[in-house]
């Protein structure tokens, strides 16, 4: 979700069952990662899955709005 052009909202990962473990959640995380970098926005983790990753990796800080 887009709350505004500086700030999105993380709020749901889902991956298809048949694809579970095998890391596509964090690929799309990664995708996400990239393009607010190079977009300029940060992100408002409410995804129970990318609040988990975002405190596994301090150096994402900086593209999170917590």
């Amino acid at each position: 979700s887009i709350l505004s052009a500086r700030t999105v909202i993380a709020d749901h990962t889902e991956v298809d069952a048949a694809h579970e473990g095998e890391g596509v959640g964090l690929f799309l995380l990664e995708a996400m990662l990239k393009d607010a970098r190079a977009e300029g926005f940060t992100i408002v983790p409410l995804c129970p899955f990318v609040n988990a990753q975002r405190r596994k990796h301090p150096d994402w800080a900086d593209l999170f709005n917590v």
